[in-house]
């Protein structure tokens, strides 16, 4: 994400903050003040294969690789420095603190949000529209009563508890 600097749009947060309205709004403003955005995602199989946090900077480096204009450095909310095509500066609770992380956030919410919806549609008894991946009751309730479907990552702990407890 590469906003320029003299179009960045009002009311950027955390997107956790944000009302799925805002950040839908926020999304399409983004999009339309950057010089350049990307987002990258890392498949169930690849997360299962490396890790979370691995596939978090997988998933970090496909965004960056998908930017139009290469970076001239990255900033990552967190304290992780990955492994990136450009320098790295963590800055913790950067969503708060970074009107670029915080677009990016935004970027990164909503188009994790419309891949829950399209997961709704092929398995819709776990509701993943509605909680969009978090450990909702529902989701745990659905998981024990129908056990993990292929979207799930089986390396996630409440799901390798579930499947050890079948054992």
């Amino acid at each position: 994400m590469i906003l320029h600097p003299d179009r960045v749009p009002v009311g950027l947060d955390d997107s956790k903050a944000l009302s799925e309205r805002r950040r839908d709004a926020l999304e399409a403003e983004v999009k339309a003040a950057a010089l350049a955005w990307g987002v990258g995602f890392a498949s169930v199989p690849e997360i299962d294969g490396m890790n979370i946090l691995q596939a978090t900077g997988l998933a970090m480096r496909r965004a960056v690789e998908a930017l139009a204009i290469p970076p001239a450095f990255i900033l990552v909310d967190g304290s992780w420095r990955f492994d990136l095509p450009a320098p790295v500066r963590p800055v913790v609770k950067g969503d708060s603190l970074s009107v670029s992380i915080a677009a990016a956030s935004i970027l990164a919410k909503t188009a994790r949000d419309r891949v829950m919806v399209e997961l709704d549609r092929d398995w819709p008894d776990y509701g993943f529209a509605a909680h969009k991946g978090y450990h909702a009751p529902r989701h745990v309730e659905a998981l024990r009563r129908l056990g993990p479907c292929p979207a799930h990552r089986m390396t996630w702990a409440p799901i390798r508890a579930l499947l050890d407890s079948k054992v």
